[in-house]
């Protein structure tokens, strides 16, 4: 049902329950703010109703308390990622290096950045569309590059990063069919298929992390409930210390693999 440009909001609100929007209401109060005009509005209104992301459509999503840009074709910051950046946040040390791999639209770089005291931050993702939208969202923040997991890593990297995020896709390749057209459609593969059982790609970046971690650093991922003890072992099989983090809330499920801390004494805080 296309908006006629004059349309109230309860109009909005019609429309975009139509075309199956849960949050109809919510939405329509969103697309009303951002619109400049009436013209836009019903622009907005009809990408919307015609199936592409609310943050797509509004070109930006509410992560962490703070916007970030996101772009057409670019993976959106899920609210239940928001736990995995608090527990990054807690296990930071005082001028922390940060790595944010598959970083997306670089919001969980940028938000752990600005809740932590991190003196470096370094991000990537292998889609172009993603690392051009990460490049805007970290700014002056850090350094975005492109390419497949740590090869792009300056190689000065290796053996200083305290905190390495890594939300990995994770879902089980014959279940992508099985996900919301939102995202199935509107959002790159390479970010949601994380191949045979889902960890295909935890399973790299595991096997690589320990080379780039800090002694005492730690990598931290996400996965399903179904998934932990599995990704459990993956992590332990790396050489990393695993332990399993849960949020009912935000009905999340986050895994820290922890480096072994040197022989001796923990290093000095730079």
């Amino acid at each position: 049902m296309p908006v006629h440009p004059s349309s109230p909001l309860s109009a909005t609100v019609l429309a975009l329950r139509r075309a199956g929007c849960v949050f109809a209401e919510d939405e329509a109060r969103l697309l009303h703010e951002t619109a400049a005009s009436a013209d836009e509005l019903s622009s907005l209104v009809e990408r919307r109703a015609a199936g592409l992301p609310l943050e797509h459509v509004l070109g930006w999503a509410d992560f962490h308390g703070r916007r970030f840009a996101v772009d057409p074709g670019v993976f959106v910051p899920r609210r239940r990622t928001e736990f995995l950046v608090a527990r990054a946040a807690a296990l930071a040390p005082r001028r922390s290096v940060v790595v944010d791999l598959c970083c997306g639209s670089g919001a969980l770089g940028a938000a752990l950045a600005a809740v932590s005291d991190a003196a470096e931050l370094h991000a990537c993702d292998v889609e172009p569309a993603a690392v051009r939208c990460a490049r805007r969202n970290i700014g002056d923040l850090g350094h975005v590059y492109e390419g497949d997991l740590f090869a792009p890593l300056p190689a000065t990297l290796r053996g200083r990063v305290d905190v390495l995020l890594a939300n990995v896709p994770y879902v089980p390749t014959d279940d992508v069919e099985l996900l919301p057209a939102e995202a199935r459609v509107h959002e790159p593969r390479v970010a949601l298929d994380g191949g045979g059982d889902g960890l295909d790609v935890m399973r790299r970046v595991a096997a690589e992390a320990p080379a780039w971690l800090a002694p005492g650093g730690s990598l931290l991922v996400e996965a399903s409930e179904r998934q932990r003890d599995t990704a459990v072992e993956v992590l332990r099989a790396a050489g990393l210390s695993p332990r399993v983090l849960v949020s009912e809330e935000l009905y999340a499920t986050v895994l820290v693999g922890t480096a072994a801390n040197s022989p001796s004494e923990d290093r000095p805080k730079r």
